[in-house]
């Protein structure tokens, strides 16, 4: 479907959760996916689902926050990032909207928030897409990641993150890079407060323990690329393996840490056959 078509039924607005604004993307009508961005400075919601939303067209209740310290979502007085607030809010977003049940998707840093919401409201989440996530025991800080991180804002560290995000540097082109630069200056404040050094503790804060993984219910499907150097596949993905009662991997070569940038059409028709799963699509 045309950006245009999507436009009628998309909707950017701010939503009240735990007394603190979160802003929202949503789109569609039907079963209700949540879907939660990375990590990287000048990340927004709207910025990284709305390609997907798009493809995915207008049968899911599609909702993309701007998780607290990025875009327009303040971190909320008194805390600071840190996976338990991302969970917590995601959850409180979920029951301010009045959703009784969704899925999470969720992108690096999504992943494991999503991954941990699954694990606090059991009976909520329905299926858990988890794509180039972090959250696992153990995952160092790897140097890309770190680099991403520290990356300063503006157009040379906009270009240097994006070349270190896509396997196909032809995907870092000017207009990608004018528009990270001008994300990245805008919420420059906002994320100085996020990852300072030294970086492997937030990296560590993002892991979840066996414990919490081994008493997710819901299915949950790994997307990952086999060349990412982000959240590297053998440290990322292939341990959580292990940890899931009911997992799977889908890895897709010549990909790097965006798989929705690198293989849209690969990612579209993955999130749309998992996600459809005993839900009559």
């Amino acid at each position: 479907m045309s950006t245009s078509d999507l436009s009628t039924v998309t909707a950017l607005r701010t939503v009240t959760v735990g007394g603190s604004p979160v802003h929202v993307m949503e789109s569609g009508t039907g079963p209700a996916v949540l879907m939660l961005h990375g990590s990287g400075p000048g990340t927004t919601g709207s910025g990284s689902w709305t390609t997907t939303a798009q493809a995915l067209g207008t049968s899911w209740r599609l909702v993309a926050p701007d998780q607290a310290g990025f875009g327009q979502t303040p971190i909320p007085a008194g805390s600071r990032g840190e996976l338990r607030l991302w969970t917590e809010q995601a959850a409180g977003l979920m029951d301010a909207l009045g959703i009784e049940h969704y899925a999470v998707v969720g992108h690096s840093m999504g992943g494991a928030v999503a991954l941990a919401l699954a694990a606090a409201r059991p009976r909520q989440v329905t299926h858990v897409v988890a794509v180039s996530t972090m959250g696992a025991p153990g995952a160092p800080l790897s140097a890309d990641l770190d680099a991403i991180w520290a990356a300063p804002a503006g157009p040379a560290g906009a270009r240097d993150m994006l070349s270190r995000l896509v396997l196909d540097q032809a995907l870092v082109t000017e207009s990608a890079v004018a528009a990270r630069a001008a994300a990245m200056e805008a919420g420059e404040a906002a994320f100085a407060s996020l990852f300072p050094p030294p970086r492997a503790r937030w990296a560590d804060d993002l892991t979840l323990s066996a414990q919490t993984l081994a008493g997710i219910r819901a299915p949950v499907l790994l997307v990952h690329g086999a060349e990412d150097r982000v959240t590297p596949l053998e440290t990322a993905a292939l341990p959580l393996l292990g940890h899931l009662a009911d997992v799977r991997l889908h890895v897709l070569g010549r990909c790097g840490h965006v798989p929705a940038l690198e293989h849209p059409h690969d990612f579209r028709r993955l999130l749309s056959c998992f996600l459809g799963r005993d839900r009559g699509h």
